[in-house]
């Protein structure tokens, strides 16, 4: 496991911000750590990233302890926030080498880790124009780019897609996927879009500081989700049922065999999952 947290608590004040949550991720996993706004995911980052202190609890990274050992995990990880932290006045190129210039690399090693950021992140078409000129996806790419300029075994994506359009987005994940393949680098998201948690090898919920979920999607769809299954028969009748899986709405099928007229079943989805999981606690106080 390349990730370990245990029973980890932030406190601010009297708000328990995250209230003793555990989970592991798998080395050379795509996770995903979901949530609405206020949920806990960026604390969580904050304190696996090194930027917040925990209150308690234990949070470990590549076998590092993220409190005793940070500038260690520092080296390890690579992260792109919500908002850009590169100068707009800087061309691409100067910026990941401004970037390169804080690991200490020589000269020669410091030119090829930011060849290789450019490669990984496919930006090389604008390496030389200034990143205050660039559009959305393109600054978003050229974050991951700065993410990756010491190779770090684990990315942290903290919605790295917010506010870009759907081309765009498919664009960037196309370039993730391609990425990860290639060099078998641990990828950790956080995201709004349920689509793109889909893909992922392992998705934990997080709601009011505390994990209410964790599986595979498909673990998740048919432990917090359901199926539809709509009939219309020859007759006229029209039948609607809530069904646990795609296979037990085949076999509900068979009961109307000779009779039917037009059939859907509708999948249920993440969408569906996460509202499950959270949309009930929305009102609880």
């Amino acid at each position: 496991m390349i990730i370990q947290v245990e029973n980890l608590r932030k406190n601010y004040a009297d708000v328990k911000a995250v209230n003793g949550i555990s989970f592991s991720v798998k080395e050379g996993s795509l996770f995903s750590f979901l949530g609405t706004n206020g949920a806990g995911k960026s604390t969580t980052i904050g304190i696996l990233t090194t930027l917040l202190a925990q209150t308690s609890g234990s949070a470990k990274v590549g076998g590092l302890d993220v409190a005793r050992q940070g500038e260690k995990v520092r080296e390890l990880i690579g992260v792109v926030f919500q908002t850009a932290v590169l100068d707009e006045l800087l061309t691409v190129r100067e910026n990941l080498d401004i970037r390169a210039g804080l690991y200490g690399f020589s000269a020669r090693k410091r030119k090829e880790a930011v060849e290789n950021a450019i490669k990984l992140a496919g930006i090389s078409e604008f390496a030389n124009r200034r990143y205050g000129k660039l559009s959305g996806g393109m600054r978003r790419r050229t974050d991951i780019a700065r993410a990756l300029v010491h190779t770090p075994k684990l990315l942290f994506l903290d919605e790295p897609t917010t506010g870009l359009d759907p081309k765009t987005r498919q664009d960037m994940w196309q370039m993730l996927r391609d990425l990860q393949r290639d060099t078998g680098m641990t990828v950790f998201l956080t995201t709004h879009y349920m689509e793109e948690a889909a893909e992922s090898d392992d998705i934990v919920v997080i709601h009011r500081g505390e994990i209410r979920a964790q599986g595979t999607p498909l673990c998740l769809k048919q432990r917090y989700c359901h199926d539809l299954l709509k009939i219309t028969t020859t007759d006229g009748e029209y039948i609607e049922k809530k069904m646990p899986s795609t296979v037990d709405a085949l076999v509900a099928a068979e009961a109307y065999k000779g009779r039917i007229e037009n059939i859907e079943i509708i999948n249920g989805t993440l969408d569906d999952v996460f509202l499950n999981l959270t949309e009930g606690y929305e009102n609880a106080d």
